[in-house]
């Protein structure tokens, strides 16, 4: 019998590509709006959305327009010349804010984290602080900068050692954060929820309290929105759910919609510590790029998408929490952005099974599948992946 498609695909990725991915089990080949379908046709809802990035699905006709405006007329600049769109997007992102600051584009999540870091670091200097500290199990990219800040031993170690002291705390645990800060302390990295440790929220209050130790003590305070921000929790970032003005925000992946971009914000006097030729990017605030995280806002704004996520993700939440299964052990997160928590260490089962299905989910812990689907996502496409979900853990539960 003659391979599919997705099979020649998957011989030829092998083949061609490193393996430090493994071999991908879907090769797609197009989508529409929260639908994407494979090289052999079949069809897929996508819980995924591109590890939170698809923010309005695929094809979407804002997207679209705005990218193919955008590339007819001027694709590329370099930082050495400005562009509208450029400087329509940072203030844009200031506004949403709602803060004074400063602006610095780059093109994915680890470079915005890369971008805080060296700010952490030039502050630090100026200041006598010789240390930062960030959250065991937190995730802030693999560059090695990014990395270093990064409290998850089984990617961290085999690179180390690095350059930077950085002391890691429990996540969510004020008292441990107070203890570690002090006033040689340069800045405190920490995600909202943590995405890669299985979407795991803190305690109500802790990003209070941590603005608070950062005050008192003068550390910058710096908030990775990468995967929680730009309305994926019901908010513009998950942060103002406490109310919190954070020093430095990161962002990316939500932004641009399925364009590479990312963005380092500083708030206050942290958006002064960079003076001419301390940073920079030949690609970051690339228009098209530019033209697309507008295109993302705009829609998010006029299609009442933030509302959408906490009702839908309301929803999905309290429907896969009335799901009576010996698999099923709880479900936790903000709005569109959920975990479903396993029973036992399966999650790649559950995984394969969702696929088989028609859903595409992520496996992102042994014990949790997280979704993150499109912010687009309707009611009907919610209930038909709870209709389905008993069978994918039964199916699961028996391989």
């Amino acid at each position: 019998m003659s391979a599919t498609r997705t099979e020649d695909l998957r011989a030829r990725y092998e083949a061609a590509f490193m393996p430090n991915y493994g071999v991908p089990p879907v090769a797609l080949a197009r989508g529409e709006g929260t639908a994407v379908w494979d090289v052999d046709g079949r069809r897929y809802l996508d819980l995924i959305g591109g590890i939170a990035v698809s923010s309005l699905g695929h094809g979407h006709p804002a997207l679209v327009e705005a990218v193919s405006r955008q590339v007819a007329v001027l694709a590329h600049t370099s930082n050495l010349y400005l562009h509208e769109p450029e400087v329509l997007l940072a203030e844009r992102l200031l506004g949403l804010l709602g803060a004074p600051g400063r602006v610095f584009l780059a093109n994915s999540g680890t470079e915005a984290n890369e971008a805080a870091l060296k700010i952490a670091i030039k502050y630090g200097k100026a200041h006598g602080r010789d240390y930062v500290v960030a959250a065991e199990m937190g995730f802030h990219g693999r560059t090695l900068g990014a990395l270093a800040l990064t409290g998850k031993p089984s990617i961290r170690d085999q690179f180390g050692p690095f350059p930077i002291d950085v002391r890691f705390v429990p996540y969510g645990d004020a008292a441990a954060l107070r203890e570690a800060v002090t006033d040689r302390c340069a800045a405190v990295f920490l995600e909202p929820t943590q995405g890669e440790a299985g979407v795991v929220p803190p305690p109500e209050g802790y990003f209070a309290a941590a603005r608070r130790i950062c005050s008192e003590t003068g550390a910058l305070f710096v908030v990775d929105e990468i995967q929680s921000g730009i309305g994926r929790t019901g908010h513009w970032f998950a942060h103002q759910a406490e109310g919190v003005v954070p020093d430095i925000v990161t962002i990316a992946k939500g932004l641009g919609g399925g364009l590479p971009i990312g963005a380092c914000l500083g708030l206050g006097p942290a958006g002064t510590v960079f003076a001419k030729g301390d940073h920079g990017s030949t690609f970051g605030g690339n228009p098209v790029s530019c033209a697309a995280a507008l295109a993302v806002l705009d829609t998010i704004e006029r299609e009442g998408l933030l509302e959408r996520a906490k009702t839908l993700g309301a929803r999905l939440a309290d429907g896969i929490a009335a799901i009576r299964h010996p698999l099923l052990k709880g479900v936790r997160g903000r709005g569109l952005w959920l975990a479903v928590l396993l029973a036992r260490p399966c999650a790649d089962r559950v995984q394969a099974a969702a696929q088989d299905a028609g859903f595409l989910v992520n496996a992102v812990q042994p014990d949790a599948i997280r979704l993150a689907p499109p912010l687009v996502i309707t009611g009907d496409e919610v209930a038909s992946f709870l209709d389905a979900l008993p069978g994918i853990l039964e199916a699961a539960n028996g391989a």
